[in-house]
């Protein structure tokens, strides 16, 4: 099957799915409610991420991980920050954003599209991400590092000075 067949049923089943839950919300009472209840508005974030990621497994586009990946990232943590009530960690949150495009790196070399080089740079991508929210999360007073934060910066420098000692040449 080429590529342009791929996308059609990939775009076709994004389609039935959503025009069966639309239709599912007009004729079955109190789903929509029960939904809202229970799940809330991020999830449909989290579902749009889920949709960019079947489009791109289904459509042999694997780069589509990444967005999907932010996507979907987004949505998680707004629905953490919806069920939590805490909004002000989003003066921290927003640095895990990097991290989620380095998963969608990962899975995109998973996918098929980036090889060794693609789950290498996917995971310095999430490590730089986690220590940029430890970082700024200490900062605001929200992680255990507290006032040791700075501890962390003087560990990067040196791994960042230490690190082509230990790289192979080419």
């Amino acid at each position: 099957m080429n590529r342009k067949n791929r996308s059609n049923l990939a775009v076709g089943l994004l389609l039935i799915l959503i025009g069966g839950w639309f239709l599912a919300v007009q004729f079955v009472p109190g789903l929509d409610t029960w939904f809202q209840l229970y799940f809330g508005w991020p999830v449909i974030i989290i579902g749009v991420g889920i949709c960019l990621l079947i489009f791109g497994v289904l459509g042999g586009s694997p780069g589509m991980a990444v967005p999907a990946c932010i996507v979907g990232g987004i949505g998680g943590l707004l629905y953490w920050q919806n069920a939590t009530n805490n909004w002000e960690s989003w003066s921290y949150a927003w640095a895990l954003i990097l991290g989620f495009v380095g998963v969608g790196v990962m899975l995109s070399a998973l996918l098929g599209e980036g090889g060794s080089k693609g789950i290498r740079s996917g995971l310095s991508l999430v490590f730089i991400s986690l220590v940029m929210f430890l970082i700024f999360g200490s900062f605001f007073g929200a992680t255990p590092l507290g006032p040791y934060w700075p501890v962390l910066l003087i560990a990067i420098g040196v791994w960042m000075l230490i690190q082509p000692l230990f790289k192979r040449s080419s």
